[in-house]
């Protein structure tokens, strides 16, 4: 293309997190066919990451402002036995889990909470109010699947989550410590955070592009002294 570009993430993510519904932006001159730019770009990467889609983006699109939802599974390997072809993407976990107790206590997470118990702002931000609107604990086979769908979340929220349900899960809290860890209350578990590697960003939802434009004009200035 013949310039430099700046490219824009959905998500930021921690060192050995996966992605495998990551969305980027950059913006460009060059007037060619998507298609042409995923074949470029992609015989320059390395084997472990490749464009799957490119498409062009309305006006003012930005892959991380512009977001509605964020999809991120982390993945749980539930069997004595180490499985080493899923080693790369998922936690073991050697000992039983009660896996209704972890989705009780999942429930009582959903919903806009503090959740400054489970992470921290970016960016020099200090608001920790979240909106988690799906967390659902899923047993398939050996695997047991955790469904993070939300806005936003705060750094290693999701991983600390996981520690404290599999601290619930394997008995050491019942699911309505959940209330106390959220509230801050003395004598409160402490949630450790579960490995990177069993986490993956698997989907990031925008408006319609109809929507889209509307909400980019509502927001435009209408005139007056630009500050």
């Amino acid at each position: 293309m013949g310039q430099d570009v700046r490219v824009v993430g959905a998500g930021r993510t921690d060192a050995g997190v996966h992605a495998s519904g990551q969305v980027m932006h950059f913006d460009s001159r060059w007037i060619g066919q998507p298609g042409d730019v995923r074949r470029a770009v992609n015989a320059l990467l390395p084997r472990d990451v490749a464009l799957l889609r490119v498409s062009e983006a309305p006006p003012g699109f930005h892959a991380r402002y512009s977001a509605a939802t964020r999809t991120y599974r982390y993945r749980l390997w539930c069997r004595r036995v180490r499985q080493p072809l899923v080693r790369r993407t998922s936690l073991h976990v050697p000992f039983p889990l009660d896996v209704d107790a972890m989705a009780r206590a999942a429930v009582q997470l959903i919903g806009s909470h503090d959740f400054a118990a489970l992470g921290r702002p970016v960016g020099g931000s200090a608001i920790t109010v979240r909106r988690l609107d799906r967390l659902d604990v899923v047993r398939r086979g050996d695997f047991v699947d955790l469904w993070f769908v939300g806005n936003a979340f705060l750094r290693h929220q999701v991983r600390r989550t996981v520690g404290l349900l599999l601290d619930i899960g394997r008995g050491k809290w019942p699911p309505e410590t959940v209330e106390a860890v959220l509230a801050g209350q003395a004598g409160a578990p402490t949630a450790w955070r579960a490995p990177a590697w069993g986490l993956t960003l698997t989907r990031v939802t925008y408006p319609s592009e109809t929507e889209f434009i509307a909400r980019a004009e509502m927001r435009a200035p209408t005139g007056g002294e630009e500050r």
